[in-house]
């Protein structure tokens, strides 16, 4: 069971892959907010081997689960209230991502007109493909190894 001493309210991202935790915590913009968060890196877990946590003080709505989707559909999201967790979400792929990536196409119309908004639609579940809505240049996933 998951230890989640020491936060009363609020939400414990959980089956993070290992080593994956500060890229979540970038793409969530976490450190704009005030409030306590807690990253464990590299906890032993039976059906990972290692994995990361991340707890958040406060309530579900600090967190975008289209953009926690996108990252990995496959995290854990406990929502705790009372020092318990009351509800587990499970994350798809958004068919839709609004201004959390950015083309790279240099003639796309998001690089002239820097006020659009950066949507990308998501073109291949399967592969986990994102295009861009105006230029359809494909997202690219920069992984570190």
């Amino acid at each position: 069971m998951l230890n989640i001493s020491g936060l009363a309210n609020g939400i414990v991202l959980d089956h993070i892959p290992a080593g994956k935790s500060m890229d979540i915590y970038k793409y969530l913009s976490l450190e704009k907010f005030d409030c306590q968060v807690a990253i464990i890196k590299n906890a032993r877990s039976q059906k990972m081997g290692k994995k990361d946590i991340i707890k958040i003080e406060g309530g579900i709505d600090l967190i975008n689960l289209d953009v926690l989707g996108f990252v990995d559909p496959d995290i854990t999201v406990n929502i705790v209230v009372n020092g318990e967790i009351q509800e587990k979400k499970r994350l798809m792929l958004p068919k839709k991502l609004t201004n959390v990536v950015k083309c790279k196409n240099p003639r796309c119309i998001t690089t002239i007109e820097q006020e659009l908004p950066q949507v990308f639609l998501l073109a291949d579940k399967e592969a986990k493909v994102y295009r861009c809505m105006y230029c359809e240049e494909k997202y690219r996933r920069h992984h570190k190894k």
